[in-house]
C-alpha cells in the first residue's frame, strides 16, 4: 500500500510551487510581498458582467444541472466572436464546445484523443498542461521549440523522421506562456501545410488572444483555409475580461476532436452553473471597450516594467503579447538558475517571479514576470530589486536612477 500511484509517478515535483510556497510563508509573517509571479488579473470584470450574473442567480429556475458542453447562447456568442474578429464560420452546435477555463479543456480534449504510448509534440517551455494534461492520460511528450522560426519547423521534421510511434498530435502556443513569443498568420499558412501531410492534429492555445501590443492583433489558426480539417482552438475569458477565476473558456474547431471533447466531458462533469455562463454571454456579446482599455493598461505596465527594470540594473525584453514578461537572469547571476535566482529575489527583495525552469528544461536561465500589479508597485519592485542586485555587485547604469 505504500507505493505511489502510476499517475503520481508520471508527474515531477511543481517547482514553481515551492516559490509559492516562501510567499505564502513571507504573506503568512506580514511581510509585503509584490506578487508578479502568478497570472492572477488584478482587474475586475465589466459592471455590467456582474449585473447579469447577479440577475440570472435571483432567477429561481437557474440553478439546476446544465449542459456539460454549454448553454446554446453561449456558443453562438463564441461563433459570433470567431465571426467578428477573425472572419471565421463556426457552427455553435458542432464546432464549439464550452470548457471550464482553457486549461479543463486540454487536458479533457487528452484524455479524449489520446492512448498510452502516443506521442504528443509539444512546447518546451511551456504552460505545464500542455504536456502534463498528456502524460497524465498516459501519453510520451516529445519537446519541440518554442521560436516560430526554421529551426522549429526542422524539428517538426526530425521529430516525424525518427519518432516511433510518429507523433500524432501538436500543441502550439501563441502569444506563448510562458515566453510571449508572438506569429503571424503565414506561420500559421505553413503549419496547417505541415500537419495534413504529416496527419498531424494541432491543438492551439489562444489564451491571450485580446492582450497584444504595438498594434499587431493576435492571429487565430483557424483564419487559414482548412484548418478545422485538423485544428481545434482554445480560447478564455480570463485574461480578456478579467474573469480568470470565473473559468470560462472554449474550445472552436474540427468536428470530430469537438464531439469527442463533449462526449468525455458528459461523462466528467456538468456544464458551468448557468448564470456564469449568461454572464459569459454577455461579456462576448456586450460593449467590448473594456478589451481596448485592459489592453492599453497591460501596455503601459509593460513599458514600465521594462523602463524601471532596466533602471535598476536588469536589463528586460518587452513582450509583444500576453501579460508576461520573459526575463533572462542578469548575466552575472545567470550561475545561480531559475529557482535560487527566484528564491533570492522573494527573500531579499520581496518580489516573487516565476522561475523559468518550472516550465520545462528549455526554460532555465529565465523567469517570467507577471504584470499583474499596478505602475506604483512596479516602480516599487524595481526599487527592490536594485538594492538586490546592487548588493549582488550588480550595479544599475550609472546614468541612470530608478523611477
Amino acid at each position: 500500500m505504500s507505493e505511489e500511484f502510476y499517475r503520481m509517478k508520471r508527474l515531477p515535483p511543481y517547482v514553481i510551487a515551492e516559490v509559492n510556497a516562501m510567499r505564502a510563508a513571507a504573506r503568512a509573517a506580514g511581510e509585503d510581498i509584490i506578487d508578479l509571479g502568478m497570472g492572477n488579473p488584478d482587474l475586475p470584470p465589466p459592471p455590467h458582467v456582474i449585473a447579469k450574473l447577479i440577475e440570472v442567480a435571483q432567477k429561481p429556475d437557474a440553478h439546476g444541472y446544465s449542459q456539460s458542453k454549454g448553454i446554446p447562447g453561449l456558443r453562438k456568442a463564441q461563433a459570433n466572436y470567431y465571426g467578428r474578429r477573425f472572419g471565421v464560420d463556426v457552427d455553435p452546435e458542432t464546432e464549439v464546445v464550452v470548457t471550464m477555463g482553457s486549461k479543463e479543456g486540454l487536458a479533457s480534449l487528452a484524455t479524449a484523443i489520446t492512448a498510452p504510448g502516443d506521442v504528443v509534440l509539444a512546447p518546451n517551455p511551456s504552460y505545464p498542461i500542455h504536456m502534463f494534461g498528456f502524460i497524465l492520460a498516459g501519453a510520451t511528450i516529445r519537446s519541440v521549440p518554442t521560436t516560430a522560426d526554421e529551426n522549429y519547423f526542422r524539428a517538426l521534421d526530425r521529430a516525424m523522421a525518427f519518432t516511433v510511434p510518429r507523433p500524432s498530435i501538436l500543441v502550439v502556443n501563441y502569444p506563448s506562456n510562458p515566453t510571449a513569443e508572438t506569429v503571424d498568420l503565414a506561420f500559421y499558412e505553413r503549419l496547417v501545410a505541415w500537419a495534413k501531410e504529416n496527419k498531424v492534429w494541432v491543438l492551439s492555445d489562444l489564451a491571450y488572444s485580446e492582450l497584444y501590443y504595438d498594434g499587431n492583433p493576435t492571429p487565430s489558426i483557424l483564419q487559414v483555409p482548412g484548418a478545422k480539417d485538423i485544428a481545434i482552438e482554445f480560447t478564455s475569458l480570463s485574461k480578456t475580461y478579467s474573469m480568470a477565476g470565473w473559468r470560462m473558456g472554449f474550445a472552436v474547431g474540427n468536428k470530430k476532436l469537438i464531439a469527442a471533447m463533449t462526449r468525455v466531458k458528459s461523462y466528467l462533469d456538468y456544464g458551468a452553473f448557468t448564470p456564469i455562463q449568461a454572464a459569459a454571454c454577455a461579456a462576448l456579446n456586450g460593449p467590448q471597450d473594456i478589451v481596448e482599455k485592459n489592453r492599453l493598461l497591460y501596455h503601459k505596465r509593460r513599458d514600465v516594467l521594462v523602463e524601471s527594470f532596466g533602471r535598476a540594473g536588469w536589463d528586460i525584453p518587452p513582450a509583444r503579447a500576453s501579460m508576461f514578461c520573459w526575463a533572462p537572469l542578469p548575466p552575472a547571476l545567470k550561475e545561480m538558475g531559475s529557482l535560487e535566482f527566484s528564491k533570492q529575489l522573494l527573500t531579499h527583495a520581496k518580489v516573487a517571479v516565476a522561475p523559468g525552469v518550472g516550465y520545462g528544461e528549455d526554460g532555465e536561465g529565465f523567469v517570467r514576470i507577471a504584470m499583474v500589479e499596478n505602475e506604483q508597485r512596479l516602480r516599487q519592485a524595481a526599487r527592490n530589486i536594485k538594492q538586490y542586485l546592487k548588493s549582488m555587485g550588480v550595479n544599475a547604469p550609472s546614468s541612470k536612477g530608478v523611477a
